[in-house]
């Protein structure tokens, strides 16, 4: 028994402290399994077998590497992975490039507001989804009413058919994945461009006048962090890209943005062949892991 004068002992409960943090996390848990651990191993799963949903009375039985042996001698499926490089090598040097530009720019002292405004406006195209872009883009590159050939019409160089023709439609696609992505880079450099200690920049400024010489000793090692990540998440995005392609084009005119995650949709979904549209989805996966890999072990050091 304590004593008057004695304050009561509170036992603290060991047991909900210890499972606090589970169930805190659990409802993150729980959707991460059911929107991406789940599909993948259902389609790493389904890849081992004969899957086709319209045929259900045949069954689902294991065929082993069958699936991954057709992928792999497809035509057609290493010439949509060939135009899907093609894509990629041709709009990320120009994101990156002009992302690092506006980043530049925004990193400059003086104009407070503008900087704060050009910031708020860079966020706007990553807001905007990728069907919602493709929209956007089909009202863009219209033959008959669009904005770009009506500014081409201004200029004097007469209007084209860009989504009906092979090079317009490719060209259109790029652009406006260009125009969605490009803040994301500028925001992501100019992260890295904080980074940079003051007083190193301020004395290398004193000591050349050259920008690029400033930026290739000074700032770039704070840039290759972000870079890196910068490449790995582009090159997700890239393999992966559908909604903006699908709404804009459908893969057409031909074969010409008949990019892999199209072909895909195709294969699963309009043949309705799960089992080899799996296989080719977790190829995509190994590819995408693999380049990213590459990335880490090629760029990206730490700043010391």
């Amino acid at each position: 028994m304590p004593g008057r004068g004695s304050k009561p002992t509170i036992r603290p409960n060991r047991g909900y402290g210890r499972w606090t943090p589970f169930w805190f996390l659990a409802p993150a848990v729980f959707t991460l399994f059911i929107i991406g651990i789940y599909p993948t191993i259902f389609a790493f799963v389904t890849s081992f077998r004969r899957y086709n949903i319209a045929r259900p009375r045949d069954g689902f039985p294991f065929i082993g590497l069958e699936n991954y042996t057709s992928v792999l001698t497809d035509g057609t499926f290493w010439a949509s992975l060939f135009l899907t490089a093609k894509f990629y090598v041709t709009v990320l040097p120009v994101q990156i490039a002009l992302g690092l530009m506006i980043a530049l720019l925004l990193h400059k002292t003086g104009m407070g507001f503008l900087k704060s405004l050009a910031r708020v406006t860079l966020v706007v195209p990553l807001a905007t989804t990728y069907a919602v872009v493709g929209l956007i883009g089909r009202l863009i590159f219209n033959r008959d009413f669009g904005v770009a050939n009506w500014f081409l019409d201004s200029l004097g160089i007469g209007g084209l058919d860009w989504l009906g023709s092979q090079g317009g439609a490719f060209a259109a696609i790029v652009i406006m994945d260009i125009w969605q992505w490009t803040p994301f880079c500028a925001l992501i450099f100019l992260a890295g461009l904080s980074m940079v200690p003051g007083e190193i920049e301020e004395a290398a400024r004193l000591e050349t006048s050259s920008k690029w010489a400033l930026l290739k000793h000074v700032q770039l090692p704070y840039l290759m962090p972000g870079l890196t990540a910068l490449l790995i998440l582009r090159s997700a995005d890239v393999l992966k890209l559908f909604d903006m392609v699908f709404v804009m084009t459908r893969g057409g005119p031909g074969s010409a943005t008949d990019l892999v995650s199209i072909y895909i949709q195709r294969v699963g979904f309009r043949i309705f062949d799960l089992g080899t549209a799996s296989a080719q989805a977790i190829l995509l996966l190994i590819i995408t892991i693999l380049i990213s890999r590459l990335y880490i072990r090629v760029l990206y050091k730490e700043v010391n």
